[in-house]
């Protein structure tokens, strides 16, 4: 690594610490979920990097973490996030790292990268090999366009994946994008997404990039803000793929045309390289679901769901605890019988809710499908 190189990343390093050392002096964010997910995932990310600066670093947010008391809560929604703004700060070192190890070695190992990569989950085919396939193609709102052109899978092609939204979708191409430098192309097409203009939006970000509140400059899009990358990586992104717009083209064999174009061009990257490192981007803690060790009763009462055949109704009637019935709700459609639940104050707990939720859509699909309802239990 060069000397200019080291000094970006020891002053990002020194940024991270006076984020984390200025969050650790508040009560509030001691006791803070996103302070203790946020020091972990630091950690685990420094620990990929595995050099001197990174494992000093790891041994000061150990120490840091000993301060920290029982969490009160997940997130209080803070103006200024400590922990997020320190992980945004070890992305630009992370990305850093990934430009440096291509440039110098022009190697990596393949296994580690290609097992972690995508490093943003999502409804993609990947095909990369870790070499030679620096083509990305989003097919926007077409579902038949993504599954013919993942059948042909021509040569070339890393990844393709649909893109129906102008902010998170588009997050998740920049992560993906920034962290595999095979890719170097982007191939926009399909057809939009009904009011969100993702198309529009991927081009004008390519094109113009986004303004100081992360805001995509140019898009026609409902809301095309990214709120889960940094303006560094917006940047990356723009400098690493070129764009190519064809938005409206359905056509599988075309868009293969074009991938075997651009194949032919490419010649930044030789057969023989491949990614040298896996490098993961920080992210929020993934929490592995499981079933709860005791069910919290709803001190409101309960409810006795009843699907009607003939008339395509659903009937849900209240009780409190001493089997009285309190009120009956009718209804046709999900929506409205949950929405006049949560209107009448009648539920108290988030399980319940989402109990409720449930029940409702299966009364609704057992009427629809002529098939037996039985309440399930809490």
């Amino acid at each position: 690594m060069d000397t200019q190189s080291i000094i970006e990343i020891d002053e990002t390093y020194n940024k991270i610490r006076s984020e984390l050392f200025r969050a650790i002096k508040l009560k509030k964010c001691k006791k803070c979920g996103c302070m203790i997910y946020g020091l972990n995932d630091i950690i685990e990310n420094l620990k990929v990097i595995g050099d001197d600066a990174s494992n000093d670093l790891i041994n000061e947010v150990e120490k840091l973490k000993l301060e920290l008391k029982q969490i009160e809560y997940s997130c209080l929604g803070c103006k200024h996030c400590y922990p997020a703004a320190a992980i945004n700060y070890l992305t630009d070192a992370l990305i850093l790292q990934i430009q440096n190890s291509v440039n110098q070695t022009g190697s990596v190992n393949s296994l580690e990268f290609l097992n972690s990569w995508p490093v943003s989950p999502g409804e993609y085919n990947n095909f990369c090999d870790g070499t030679g396939c620096p083509i990305a193609v989003s097919t926007l709102a077409s579902l038949d366009l993504y599954d013919n052109l993942s059948k042909l899978k021509p040569k070339g092609l890393c990844i393709i994946g649909k893109t129906e939204t102008e902010n998170i979708g588009i997050d998740k191409i920049i992560k993906n994008t920034v962290t595999n430098p095979t890719l170097h192309y982007l191939i926009v097409s399909g057809k939009e997404s009904q009011g969100h203009y993702s198309g529009q939006s991927l081009i004008s970000l390519y094109e113009n990039g986004v303004d100081k509140n992360m805001r995509i400059i140019g898009s026609n899009g409902k809301k095309p803000i990214l709120k889960n990358i940094s303006y560094e990586e917006v940047e990356n992104f723009r400098k690493q793929v070129k764009v190519i717009n064809m938005v409206g083209c359905e056509d599988a064999g075309e868009i293969a045309v074009k991938i075997s174009e651009l194949l032919k061009d490419f010649e930044i990257i030789k057969p023989s390289e491949i990614v040298n490192k896996t490098f993961v981007l920080p992210s929020v803690k993934k929490i592995i679901a499981k079933k709860p060790k005791k069910i919290k009763l709803d001190k409101k009462g309960y409810f006795v769901i009843i699907p009607s055949f003939a008339n395509k109704l659903i009937t849900v009637e209240f009780y409190n605890y001493r089997n009285e019935l309190l009120n009956v709700i009718e209804g046709d459609n999900v929506y409205s019988i949950y929405s006049t639940i949560i209107e009448k104050e009648l539920i108290s707990e988030l399980t319940h809710a989402a109990y409720i939720g449930k029940e409702l859509e299966k009364a609704k699909w057992c009427i629809n499908y002529g098939v037996k309802y039985i309440q399930g239990e809490a």
